[in-house]
């Protein structure tokens, strides 16, 4: 296997890297604070192609491959230290815009793809629900065929990007009778009569990506909005969830190394005791152990994406990455307040945002124990 990147994968990665550390980081402290969304930074991701990456350029895209896509990802997590923000464009591109790829008509990839990658349209993606979430086929929502429309009733929640999204990708059922098979998928513009967005949803970490109840109520959505044929509902959301088990996470292996780095510079400049604290055998181990998870992390990480840029079968090794970068990030963050004493407890550091928001990680895409049940049932287990 070569490990090499290509000079053009190469120089696409250190482009990301100077435009999120330039772009991407002001007042970063407040809007975290406040909970706040920057539509300027989104605008400014997609002016440098980020949302568009992997889909085709007559939509609005980049045409770059799948390994190319998540060395890109990879250096916007490293520049970036919004975390949110990356977590909603990772939402839009890989829940929302690969399923109207894969999935949509040619007139939904025009109308509606072609706008997600430039930028123009935020999307949110709608399928748990207050009584299903890990169970996501137990979903209650229904929609019912009346000539040339459905009609959808129920409610989703943490749907993120839902209080500014323009559209909304939602899974109702269209059949009780035929379980997951009986699930069908929808795009519904802002402003449908019977869509509401309700509260927003407070949470402890990615707080800049707004998430969101949203509600509907004998909201009439045309027939030429349902999202592949009738039925196919289980079988867009599965697709999608591997994409995004399979590449969400690259950005957090960019976060990660910077971390690290972070960590190796305060452990040689912060002295204690007559010597720097990185020669104390405690804090030094912290550090190789963070570097461990990294390296391996992403090595993971490039395999998937070299399987899946080759048609390989990647639902085992997706759910693995998903997994281990969730859980890495997690230590790692650990590790990193540990290493700065109290000033990694404090805001000003910016570390304890890093562990709010990888919390996070071992929850969505499926949780930490989902991912190891689906890890055992590709092994027969």
């Amino acid at each position: 296997m070569d490990f090499d990147l290509s000079e053009e994968q190469r120089k696409i990665k250190e482009e990301i890297v100077r435009f999120a550390q330039n772009e991407l980081n002001g007042d970063l402290i407040d809007r975290d604070r406040e909970g706040v969304f920057s539509r300027e930074a989104w605008n400014k991701c997609a002016g440098m192609g980020i949302q568009g990456l992997p889909f085709p350029p007559e939509h609005g895209g980049s045409g770059a491959d799948v390994v190319t896509t998540t060395v890109a990802m990879e250096g916007l997590g490293y520049g970036c230290r919004d975390n949110g923000l990356i977590f909603a464009i990772n939402a839009q591109m890989w829940s929302v815009q690969m399923p109207i790829w894969q999935f949509g008509s040619e007139e939904q990839k025009g109308k509606y793809l072609t706008r997600l990658c430039r930028g123009e349209w935020i999307g949110a993606h709608c399928m748990t629900e207050p009584n299903s979430g890990s169970d996501a086929f137990s979903l209650s929502s229904t929609a019912e065929r009346r000539g040339d429309t459905y009609v959808l009733n129920g409610s989703k929640t943490f749907a993120t990007n839902a209080p500014m999204a323009d559209v909304f990708l939602v899974f109702a059922k269209t059949d009780r009778t035929k379980g997951f098979m009986g699930i069908s998928a929808f795009l519904l513009e802002r402003g449908l009569r019977g869509l509401r967005v309700n509260r927003e949803i407070s949470k402890m970490g990615l707080k800049t990506a707004p998430m969101a109840e949203v509600v509907f109520e004998d909201c009439a959505v045309p027939a030429e909005n349902r999202l592949g044929p009738e039925g196919a509902g289980s079988r867009l959301f599965n697709s999608s969830m591997e994409w995004e088990r399979a590449c969400l996470l690259a950005a957090y292996s960019g976060a990660m190394e910077r971390q690290l780095e972070a960590c190796v510079r305060y452990a040689r400049e912060r002295r204690q005791f007559q010597r720097p604290i990185g020669k104390f055998q405690a804090v030094a181990n912290k550090i190789v152990d963070m570097k461990v998870r990294l390296e391996t992390a992403r090595l993971l990480l490039y395999k998937v994406a070299w399987m899946k840029q080759n048609r390989k079968d990647v639902a085992l090794e997706a759910a693995m990455a998903k997994l281990y970068l969730s859980e890495c990030w997690v230590l790692s963050s650990l590790d990193a307040i540990q290493i700065h004493g109290g000033y990694g407890y404090t805001t000003e550091f910016e570390m304890e945002r890093e562990l709010r928001d990888a919390i996070s990680s071992r929850i969505y895409s499926g949780t930490s124990e989902i991912q190891k049940n689906i890890i055992a049932f590709n092994m027969q287990l």
